[in-house]
């Protein structure tokens, strides 16, 4: 059994299952660019990949929680996605991308490449009603022989009833959490990531015997680095099952 992960920026992930290479939301672009987000936002790419495009090689699948950012697919991680068989994304993401390989799943909708079963899972990337600002995003459930059990990633998503219903259908073995407190000024105290209570909200509803935080650096737009999620998790007595990767360097899970 194989299950390894890098983490390479961000959002990014190369995860490797059994055979399968799996890339989460790819970003590779060299670091110093402003990125509008729309309505207003932006944030400044402040720190460039761990791994290059050609350092993590050829890939079996791209999972993209959504395509309107550049904070989880930008300029170079478009140019990866021609190289992969599968892409996997959200519906309205799959007609915008135009690859043949491209799958856009609905909620708790699924496909499989190779043994690995993916269903994407529900996300709200922002406050009640501001899906026509920050569109579709979805997260990921994956499930094969080869993992230790369900692995949850949950895409950029605020704590809501849709992650709650994940917990309910799954009981999750590891998640992958998208923290940071994502925030703008334009915007004031409005939030569109997880922040790290509400990581820990998720993690206990999951039930998760593995913490994963991404998503937490790199950028302008976070608003809480690893230190406050590591004070909430270890408050909550749930130090001992979180994990934190060291950018470039393979974990075997």
């Amino acid at each position: 059994m194989t299950f390894a992960a890098t983490h390479i920026g961000t959002a990014t992930l190369l995860l490797e299952i059994g055979p399968l290479r799996i890339l989460t939301d790819p970003v590779f672009d060299a670091p110093g660019r402003r990125y509008s987000f729309g309505w207003g936002t932006s944030s400044r790419h402040l720190s460039g990949p761990a791994l290059s495009l050609e350092q993590v090689g050829p890939v079996d699948a791209v999972l993209v929680s959504h395509d309107q950012h550049a904070d989880n697919l930008d300029d170079a991680g478009r140019t990866l996605l021609p190289r992969a068989r599968h892409v996997v994304t959200t519906q309205a993401a799959a007609r915008r991308l135009g690859h043949p390989g491209a799958v856009g799943l609905a909620p708790f909708e699924s496909t499989t490449v190779g043994d690995l079963r993916i269903t994407a899972t529900p996300a709200r990337h922002g406050p009640p009603g501001s899906l026509p600002i920050v569109g579709h995003v979805v997260g990921f459930l994956l499930e094969s022989p080869s993992l230790p059990g369900p692995v949850y990633i949950s895409g950029d998503t605020v704590w809501f009833n849709g992650v709650a219903e994940v917990a309910k259908r799954f009981r999750v073995h590891t998640a992958f959490l998208h923290l940071g407190s994502v925030g703008f000024p334009i915007t004031g105290p409005l939030r569109y990531t997880f922040n790290a209570r509400e990581a820990v909200t998720a993690a206990q509803a999951l039930g998760a015997q593995r913490i994963i935080p991404v998503h937490y650096d790199g950028w302008t737009h976070f608003k809480q680095g690893p230190d406050e999620a590591r004070r909430e998790f270890a408050q909550a007595g749930l130090a001992d099952k979180v994990t934190w990767l060291t950018p470039g360097e393979r974990t075997a899970l």
